[in-house]
């Protein structure tokens, strides 16, 4: 894009974002800024907040600031359970841009904007979610298989591509390194769920125990698309990607070492949500952002 478009873009989507930011710059800006979903809030089950997202101790973001930011203010999470790109009217990409840009968090000091969404939005002509309902994997009697997307009961894998990820957030990505033009902007791609290379799906829950879903290919071919479409996108975009599975390999739902399980422990209630992260499984995540950005 030639600088005077790039210029032209910026301001377009500055109105978009907040009234007061299309006419004045912001101010030096927050070092960090993390939009995304529950798999970055790590959204607390019972607690409460002013605008409806919390934040777990625990998640990525606050252990991410508790090994390598000493000044923690100088961090703005604006990620909440639900969040998605553009799908629904909670807390997509644009509100949490907007509201990030409400509070001058984007600036010449910004050092990194991180993403982290996707997981949550409805892709082609399919209304499925894939969350926050997983109601697909645990439909004992239609399974979870390819059909799906084409019966509503996921989003479609098939439209899941680079060029449809990259389309969706390129407005906000445009604005972001418009008034952050020295922040590392960077797309977080999710955990291992479940174990690759396989068409079942398995999840340890509190109540019920575990549960095996034998026919989990279009629940896993959706994620493979979307960890594919998001390095895409990236690539793309001009912008990173981090590859969150490469650091959480092996520690899908249901291994020896799991680190996706929620509800599972006597404080899960506080610290996440089934088929989420936990603890351990956002140490890791933290622990690799950590060394990617050269904190």
């Amino acid at each position: 894009m030639r600088p005077f478009a790039g210029i032209l873009a910026a301001i377009s989507v500055c109105a978009a974002l907040s009234p007061a930011v299309a006419t004045a710059a912001p101010e030096s800006g927050k070092s960090f800024v993390v939009m995304g979903d529950s798999y970055t809030a790590t959204a607390p089950l019972i607690g409460q907040s002013d605008d409806g997202c919390m934040h777990s101790a625990n998640s990525w973001p606050n252990q991410l600031a508790a090994l390598g930011i000493p000044d923690r203010s100088e961090m703005l999470d604006t990620s909440c359970n639900g969040g998605t790109i553009d799908t629904g009217d909670g807390w997509t990409l644009l509100h949490q841009a907007r509201k990030a840009a409400d509070r001058n968090a984007f600036g010449p000091a910004t050092r990194a904007v991180l993403i982290q969404l996707g997981m949550n939005d409805t892709w082609g002509g399919s209304a499925g979610r894939a969350f926050p309902s997983v109601d697909c994997l645990l439909d004992v009697v239609r399974g979870c298989g390819l059909d799906a997307a084409d019966q509503n009961r996921l989003p479609d894998y098939r439209a899941v591509t680079g060029d449809a990820y990259a389309a969706r957030i390129r407005e906000v990505v445009d604005y972001v390194r418009y008034y952050a033009p020295a922040a590392t902007v960077a797309i977080v791609g999710y955990p291992e769920i479940f174990a690759p290379d396989q068409p079942a799906a398995c999840m340890d829950l509190a109540v019920g125990g575990r549960v095996v879903q034998p026919r989990a290919e279009g629940y896993l071919a959706y994620l493979d698309r979307l960890q594919d479409a998001q390095r895409d996108a990236a690539q793309q975009l001009g912008i990173r990607f981090f590859d969150v599975r490469s650091v959480t390999a092996g520690h899908g739902s249901c291994t020896a070492a799991p680190w996706i399980s929620g509800l599972t422990g006597d404080d899960s209630p506080f610290a996440g949500a089934p088929v989420h992260p936990n603890a351990a499984g956002n140490t890791a995540v933290a622990t690799g952002v950590e060394r990617w950005l050269g904190l």
